[in-house]
């Protein structure tokens, strides 16, 4: 009886470490520790929503892989929990000092409940959780697509800069790119030499790949603006960007 009992807490606490080890693995992510949390219990449970958040978990293939084990791990120790849970009641009753288990089930799983929702012990649980994925997973991954919005509309490339294009030759400050709403993230030398992060005096030579960010219409047409009508197509961008400075999307 005391060994059903016994066995029933240490399940449900391990259940609460793997949980609370799953979500620090999908905060590493780039989740938000709530978001986190609740699709990591969700995920134990099997309880399904279909909520933006579900859909950031499943087009992610590291989250997928998390939830997944969470899934399997949920669908062998909740079983076992009620499994457990039953066994232990039912010989609880069942015994002449009946009242005696029954006070240990319920303190046990009010320590346990007590210790799932102490910030400070919290806190340092997840401090050991993340410090341990850290050191023996690669997990310490962002979700890129969602951070830079690449799904509406924007996008990073690659463009060579070619002999006669309206850019070559110009230093950043005078091709004014920032303004026209698109980022210039690095410059890749024809010589070999890279710029992560490239000045307004750094000029733009024939031969260089410019790494860049913004909308995908803007990028094509920068990178089909010739030298002729540049100056004009340049004008156009700024006007437009000025009149949208949110740059939102195509619908």
């Amino acid at each position: 009886m005391i060994l059903a009992i016994m066995s029933l807490l240490i399940v449900v606490a391990i259940s609460m470490v793997i949980t609370r080890l799953a979500a620090m693995a999908l905060v590493l992510t780039g989740m938000s520790h709530e978001s986190a949390k609740f699709q990591a219990r969700s995920a134990l449970a099997g309880v399904g929503y279909t909520t933006s958040e579900s859909e950031m978990v499943v087009s992610h293939p590291v989250r997928r892989r998390i939830v997944m084990l969470l899934m399997l791990v949920g669908s062998i120790s909740v079983p076992t929990v009620v499994a457990t849970l039953g066994v232990s009641l039912f010989t609880t009753l069942q015994s002449e000092h009946w009242w005696w288990p029954l006070m240990l089930l319920i303190t046990g799983l009010l320590a346990l409940a007590i210790f799932g929702r102490n910030p400070w012990l919290g806190k340092r649980l997840n401090t050991c959780l993340a410090l341990a994925l850290k050191k023996w997973t690669d997990l310490d991954v962002r979700d890129y697509v969602s951070l830079l919005q690449l799904q509406n509309g924007y996008g990073v490339t690659e463009m060579i800069v070619d002999p006669g294009d309206w850019i070559d030759g110009k230093s950043l400050q005078e091709a004014a790119l920032s303004r026209e709403g698109i980022l210039v993230l690095g410059i890749q030398r024809a010589d070999g030499m890279y710029s992560g992060t490239p000045g307004a005096t750094d000029r733009i030579q024939a031969g260089d790949t410019l790494v860049l960010y913004s909308r995908i219409d803007h990028l094509r047409e920068l990178d089909q603006r010739g030298a002729g009508r540049g100056d004009f197509a340049h004008a156009e961008a700024l006007a437009e960007h000025a009149a949208n400075p949110g740059g939102e999307g195509p619908p």
